[in-house]
């Protein structure tokens, strides 16, 4: 069988919203769909040439619902895992409408195994946890290991095959509620191997993607802070109040640099697609979530309970952001992002 055939390129940012205004009342895993069938859901490869453009469909998705981003960063991050392994077109029984998750997050304690079966297809048993959207998706991309501990292995399989359950019980989050977030239980479901054992991790994009949900907090940021920016826009001068100008005025200095670093970044990635990716990518990310972190709060504090109260798209946004931005792992990647300065015989400060 022939590989994925290459991305697109860019997605039209113009096209893009018209899509997500046309399915706002839909939920996110049916956006989704429509994003896909719509051929808003094909990006440009981390790293690829066009980094950025991929990071401007991310943030757009983003700034209109953090739930649909959420679903949205997996399938495309899916897509872009299988071509850069080299998977063959139709990969598990998927076409070009099926929808993906991507789930490698390993839970404490609990590790989905792989084997061989009968047929030599390698066969999933167990749990795998932190599963955004995986009720609704055609297909998944996830990490195993084998029974001796060896991996991970990714492997590729199509979620509507007998001996796939789920279980919701463990999620009680009200922030991304709608990212359907679930276990998923395997009882000897068969899967196709991705790359070799460990590809998954070595390969170059995995921090080239990885940096990629920087852009998903960012346009979450930036939906907060434009209820701020459409506020005092509108009201007349003599009541836009010197705090809530004072709060706008940090808000444009926290978005314009988290933005200015995610082109920055982005810019690199495609100048460096084979180098190691990780400090860019973790500086980013902490960028991101320390932005997202004070948006959320300058906006609340300016504007009080009023948007929070009564205004739906706001509330939802303000609370799913916090959930999302714990995708971070804090002070553990800022110590990741000392190591690796710490490696440098020269500190990258210059302008």
């Amino acid at each position: 069988m022939n590989a994925l055939p290459p991305s697109h390129g860019a997605v039209s940012l113009a096209v893009l919203r018209a899509v997500l205004a046309g399915s706002g009342t839909l939920a996110p895993a049916d956006r989704l769909q429509t994003l896909v069938d719509a051929g808003c859901a094909d990006l440009p490869l981390p790293g690829g040439g066009d980094t950025a453009a991929r990071w401007r469909a991310l943030a757009e998705v983003a700034a209109h619902d953090l739930a649909l981003v959420k679903l949205y960063e997996g399938h495309t991050d899916a897509l872009a895992i299988l071509r850069e392994l080299g998977a063959p077109e139709g990969i598990a029984g998927s076409t070009a409408a099926s929808v993906w998750g991507t789930w490698a997050a390993e839970a404490p304690g609990a590790r989905l195994t792989v084997q061989p079966g009968p047929d030599g297809m390698p066969r999933l048993c167990g749990a795998k946890s932190w599963c955004s959207g995986a009720q609704h998706v055609s297909h998944g991309l996830l990490t195993a290991w084998g029974p001796d501990g060896e991996g991970p292995q990714l492997v590729a399989v199509d979620m509507r095959q007998p001996g796939v359950g789920f279980c919701g019980d463990q999620w009680h989050a009200v922030g991304m509620e709608a990212s359907a977030s679930v276990d998923v239980l395997f009882q000897d479901v068969p899967a196709v191997a991705v790359g070799a054992v460990g590809g998954y991790l070595r390969r170059p994009g995995f921090w080239q993607g990885g940096a990629g949900v920087a852009a998903c907090w960012h346009g979450g940021a930036v939906a907060l802070a434009r209820t701020l920016h459409t506020a005092l826009a509108r009201a007349p001068a003599a009541q836009r109040m010197p705090f809530r100008l004072a709060a706008l005025g940090r808000v444009d200095r926290l978005l314009a640099g988290s933005a200015a670093l995610l082109r920055e970044t982005a810019q690199w990635i495609d100048a460096h697609p084979q180098e190691d990716a990780r400090l860019a990518a973790l500086r980013v990310r902490q960028t991101a979530e320390a932005c997202a972190r004070e948006v959320l709060d300058e906006v609340g504090r300016a504007l009080g309970a009023t948007p929070l109260c009564r205004d739906p798209a706001f509330a939802r946004m303000a609370a799913d952001l916090p959930v999302f931005i714990r995708q971070s792992h804090a002070e553990r990647d800022d110590a990741a992002m000392g190591e690796c300065l710490a490696e440098k015989a020269v500190a990258p400060w210059s302008i």
